[in-house]
């Protein structure tokens, strides 16, 4: 839950939110309504609980959705298929979260900052604009490429409009024993290591056990046990951070990925448009 501080009104919603993109029947864009909002976390709610093993609260259960107060203040992206029948909210194929810098600090905080120690990261970067990103899902039928990069394209294109400097969010593990993916996040942390000035420990009562002494791993055996989406963070040029935190809600081992701007691989600049044009509407 949101401190009390974050009892703010809800972000306000455009009803003409311009698609961000397309790519044959899919689009990508902003979420119109407070009823787009609630088919995404429908959506959310048949991956993380009905298809992985995330346990829901009673009202979660009741209400079928995933959904939490900071809802209220985020932006929603949304990939649609217009191919499907129904309303646009029953198109909803796959969604994202996107908390900007200044509605996180008029309510309280980033979602993040339950598991790690987000407020020293932009304490220590003031004047740049911090774009948290979570809640990622989509549909298993349109788990592909084509869903990823509207995605992507639309997140390029919030970026830009809101002259974003960092990036940041967790990416999950399946699994809660950090023994058995010692090797994997061994790898991790090998792979794509913080520099001081972004370096970010998980707050200290989340800290997972270090596995310093974890057996190597293969890095293309590593590489290919993880999941997209995480594959991805380190593809642009993703920092991961220091610790692993145990999401037991979840039945995840999560790690915090940082992702300032200015390191994003250029090929992925040049393949969205610096414009953010590729896939433009």
């Amino acid at each position: 839950m949101l401190p009390a501080g974050a009892r703010r009104p809800a972000a306000p919603l455009d009803a003409a939110a311009p698609v961000l993109g397309r790519l044959g029947s899919l689009e990508v864009r902003l979420a119109r309504s407070k009823a787009e909002i609630r088919a995404a976390q429908h959506l959310r709610y048949h991956v993380f609980y009905e298809e992985m093993s995330a346990r829901p609260s009673a009202l979660q259960k009741m209400t079928r959705r995933d959904a939490d107060a900071f809802d209220r203040i985020c932006d929603h992206l949304l990939v649609l298929d217009r191919d499907k029948k129904g309303s646009d909210a029953d198109q909803i194929v796959g969604t994202y979260r996107l908390l900007r810098q200044p509605q996180a600090e008029a309510a309280g905080g980033f979602y993040t900052a339950g598991e790690f120690e987000i407020d020293t990261l932009v304490r220590r970067h003031p004047g740049l604009r911090f774009l948290e990103l979570g809640r990622s899902c989509v549909l298993p039928e349109y788990r592909g490429k084509r869903t990823v990069e509207l995605l992507w394209q639309g997140i390029w294109a919030y970026v830009l409009h809101h002259r974003i400097d960092v990036l940041f969010g967790c990416a999950s593990l399946a699994g809660t024993d950090t023994e058995r993916l010692g090797g994997v996040l061994t790898f991790l942390k090998a792979s794509a290591p913080a520099p001081d000035e972004w370096r970010v420990r998980a707050v200290a009562s989340r800290r997972g056990p270090a596995r310093a002494d974890a057996p190597a791993i293969d890095p293309k055996r590593a590489l290919g046990a993880l999941p997209p989406l995480l594959k991805g963070y380190l593809r642009l040029g993703g920092y991961v951070g220091e610790d692993p935190v145990v999401d037991h809600q979840f039945g995840t081992t999560d790690v915090l990925i940082v992702l300032p701007v200015s390191r994003i691989n250029p090929r992925y600049v040049n393949h969205y448009g610096a414009d953010a044009g590729r896939f433009a509407a």
